[in-house]
This record gives C-alpha cells, sequence and structure tokens, in this order.
C-alpha cells in the first residue's frame, strides 16, 4: 500500500493502528470517534467546497496561500502536523507550494485552535525517513504490540485489540 496522510497520522499516533489500516484491517466504519471527524468536516466546511482528492490523498481545503487540515481536537498535534507537513510534500511534488494550517475544532469550545507549519527542508528529509518507516512497518510479518495508553479507549481499533 502506497502511503497517505491517514498513515502517516496513524504511525505518529499509534503503529499498531498504522500497520492494521495499512494492510486493510479497517475497523473504521463503525467507529463513532471516525463518523464525529466525518461530520465535522462537512459542517465546518465554511467555503462551500469538498474535500478534494489528489492522487492518494484528500484535502480538506486548498486556498491560494494555505493547505488547511480540519481536526476534530488537539489530542494528538504531532500526528497532525506530519500528516499535514505530508500532503505539502505531495504538493510540492506537483508544483504546487503552499503553507500549512491545522484547524482544530472541539466541541464546546467557541474558539478553533489554529497552528501555522511550513514545509522547510528539514522537515521534508526528516518526512522522507517517516515514509520509509513506515512502508518498513507495512512489510512487516509480525503486528505491533498494544500501547496501552488512555488513547487506545478512543480509537476504531479497541475491540480488535482488547477484546
Amino acid at each position: 500500500m502506497r502511503v497517505n496522510g491517514t498513515l502517516v497520522n496513524y504511525y505518529f499516533h499509534c503503529k499498531r493502528q498504522c500497520y492494521m489500516h495499512g494492510n486493510r484491517l479497517n475497523l473504521e466504519d463503525n467507529s463513532e470517534q471516525v463518523k464525529i471527524g466525518k461530520a465535522i468536516h462537512e459542517e465546518k466546511n465554511d467555503s462551500g467546497q469538498t474535500e478534494i482528492a489528489l492522487d492518494n490523498i484528500r484535502l480538506d481545503r486548498l486556498s491560494d496561500e494555505y493547505l488547511t487540515e480540519v481536526k476534530k481536537s488537539d489530542a494528538d498535534v504531532n500526528a497532525a502536523k506530519w500528516q499535514l507537513l505530508f500532503y505539502l510534500k505531495v504538493l510540492k511534488d506537483m508544483g504546487v507550494l503552499r503553507k500549512g494550517k491545522l484547524e482544530f475544532v472541539e466541541k464546546g469550545k467557541s474558539n478553533k485552535k489554529v497552528l501555522y507549519f511550513d514545509l522547510t527542508q528539514e522537515a521534508e528529509a526528516e518526512l522522507e525517513k517517516y515514509i520509509e518507516e513506515i512502508q518498513n512497518l507495512l512489510g512487516q510479518e509480525k503486528i505491533p504490540e498494544v500501547v496501552n495508553k488512555a488513547q487506545c479507549k478512543k480509537c476504531a481499533y479497541y475491540e480488535y485489540c482488547y477484546i
């Protein structure tokens, strides 16, 4: 499987989740958290445009200046950041240069948190290393161990890992 933004996000969030998703064990269709995230994307897309599908990625919003990725919470900023940087790299490879913007739209909060990122040469080199690590992870025969963190309770793969 080719690396995509979801796999990059999962790699930082949980290598086991990344492995299962990348090896086509998809349990997300039954996940309430995933459904909430999709609903937020639809509701908060105030520009009227839908997701943009390019190659093997789906972009939330693309303007003249920014590629904007919308997340339902800032629970894992690092994973969201690298997913955004991956998208910026794919766009750069297509000849489209943008800055990155992460918008976190949390339930019950009137203000949304916004973070900005640029695809620097250093970040791009680090990203290339992570992409190779993800490809190696997906090619392993053995599934990574359960991480046993609080975040696991909200994961679409919770039942697979614990029940």
